[in-house]
């Protein structure tokens, strides 16, 4: 296990606490990643934050994807010195490929704590692409942060209007753990123009170029 990931008898350590979830792929980690980090911590009254690098990302297997090892050790570095900030391969360890398996898998191994998904606006746009999506909201609470050019278009979309009755407004971000799922929040958070598409468009040829 690298240093710093999660330690699988953890568990008792960690219950009663409220801990965000930020999955990705995370190729690279950049200063964006972080600033909605604090936002969350934050506003949702997180105890705290981890970041979920991916294996892969079903929805992008054609993307040049760094080797994982690399993406957790920049995702370290980015961190920072951010103690509410654990950056974890645990869903390599997990084995689970798709969001709705990794929550259902740490659900069973931390049963004590309480999670919240977090996501940009890019990705509840998406969300019905994704596998058993709707097991996400019933299993979990969600918050979704605002991103540019997305946000119009995912609180119009299919995801957003099917649990539109579970939304609780900004203002009461701070209970969203409290609440019974189906519960989720969006956060008109300000907007970092770090991209990790435009970092990896900077790469030389030799790394794989931009995907």
């Amino acid at each position: 296990m690298p240093a710093g990931d999660i330690n699988p008898r953890a568990g008792r350590a960690l219950d009663g606490l409220t801990i965000g979830l930020l999955g990705g792929s995370f190729n690279p980690a950049h200063e964006g990643h972080l600033a909605i980090s604090h936002e969350a911590l934050t506003r949702l009254g997180l105890d705290r934050l981890w970041w979920m690098v991916s294996p892969g990302n079903p929805l992008k297997s054609g993307q040049f994807m760094l080797p994982m090892a690399d993406r957790v050790a920049a995702a370290r570095a980015v961190a920072g010195a951010d103690r509410r900030i654990t950056v974890t391969g645990i869903e390599a360890e997990l084995g689970t490929r798709y969001t709705a398996d990794t929550l259902e898998a740490l659900a069973r191994r931390f049963p004590r704590v309480t999670f919240i998904w977090l996501m940009g606006a890019d990705n509840l746009a998406q969300m019905p692409r994704w596998a058993r999506w709707q097991s996400i909201f019933t299993s979990t609470r969600v918050a979704v942060m605002a991103r540019a050019p997305y946000t119009i278009g995912a609180l119009g979309g299919k995801a957003a209007r099917r649990f539109a009755r579970s939304r609780i407004p900004a203002g009461k971000a701070g209970l969203l753990a409290k609440q019974k799922v189906p519960a989720w929040v969006f956060l008109p958070i300000p907007l970092h123009p770090a991209s990790a598409t435009a970092i990896r468009a900077g790469w030389s040829p030799r790394r794989g170029g931009s995907g």
